[in-house]
């Protein structure tokens, strides 16, 4: 019961074991910089799981606003592009220094 009304929580990451099931919600909080829900289990163990791999967290901004047209923000395929980046620098055997420099 949180707040004072019974409410159930389902599990939206759809990677997650519990995906698709439903639970009473036990507690919201936030532990460990970000917002968790807390339910029992099917043997009643204390289960915790991020608020966002539920229906209990609001919905992403960037998901309502594409609507399905796009899987990935823009700002996470930049950060994409530069990691591949630097990886194919490490296998041409140069590696850049976070300032810039590079180090053969």
């Amino acid at each position: 019961m949180v707040d004072g009304c019974a409410r159930t929580v389902r599990v939206t990451h759809p990677f997650h074991p519990f995906f698709g099931r439903v639970f009473a919600l036990l507690d919201y909080r936030q532990t460990w910089g970000e917002d968790r829900v807390y339910v029992h289990d099917d043997e009643g163990r204390w289960q915790r799981l991020p608020a966002a791999w539920t229906d209990a967290a609001p919905a992403d901004p960037f998901v309502v606003v594409s609507a399905g047209r796009a899987a990935v923000r823009f700002e996470d395929l930049l950060a994409l592009a530069e990691l591949l980046a630097q990886v194919a620098d490490v296998n041409r055997g140069r590696v850049s220094t976070p300032d810039g420099s590079e180090v053969a």
